[in-house]
């Protein structure tokens, strides 16, 4: 695994890494490829195991737990918990691809942590925990006492920007996306040819 690339997208929900990445994805697709969590929570309404994410029990994540199957968990919210599968990497890697993550900023430092400068670690900055809170309202996809929650942990999580490699703040979407596909393309050394 040592000689394998790391992409980490983190921060608060709602910031936009999602929306980032996914451009990231479009933009260059014979280079990088999404690592897809696991997690216990609830699947919401569209969304597809093995796709969005892969969908287990509490008894099953503890069981992956034990066997150290995870490079990376957390018990995000009580009683939900989201990790990267050791496997999940291993498998992108052996296309030859490096691995791009959208990840809350707990597990994202975590992941730059155990791979240092195989890793690039960019934190996106909201421009303002007032939006940060509209978009998350936006969605319609939280209660009000799940929103009230992720803007709280926002709070905390905006503090832990200078521990990230860089950060990109999302005011304007379209610069946001720019200077993402400036830094990604810098750390894997893509030229505009292999574009």
């Amino acid at each position: 695994m040592a000689n394998g690339k790391l992409i980490i997208f983190a921060a608060p929900s709602g910031s936009g890494k999602t929306t980032i990445v996914r451009h990231l994805l479009s933009k260059f697709p014979n280079n990088l490829e999404f690592s897809i969590s696991a997690t216990t929570r609830e699947k919401r309404v569209g969304e597809v195991n093995a796709k969005d994410y892969y969908y287990l029990s509490l008894e099953d994540f503890k069981k992956k737990i034990a066997n150290n199957e995870f490079l990376e968990w957390e018990e995000v919210y009580a009683g939900t918990r989201y990790g990267t599968l050791r496997a999940e990497v291993e498998r992108i890697w052996a296309k030859g691809k490096a691995v791009i993550f959208d990840i809350d900023v707990e597990g994202g430092l975590n992941l730059k942590n155990q791979f240092k400068q195989d890793a690039l670690s960019v934190f996106v900055m909201p421009p303002s925990i007032k939006i940060l809170e509209e978009r998350l309202n936006s969605r319609s996809t939280d209660s009000p006492e799940s929103i009230a929650r992720r803007v709280a942990k926002a709070e905390k999580e905006l503090k832990t920007a200078e521990l990230f490699d860089c950060f990109i703040l999302n005011e304007v979407l379209e610069e946001a996306l720019e200077k993402a596909e400036e830094v990604a393309a810098n750390f894997l050394k893509i030229t505009s040819k292999s574009k």
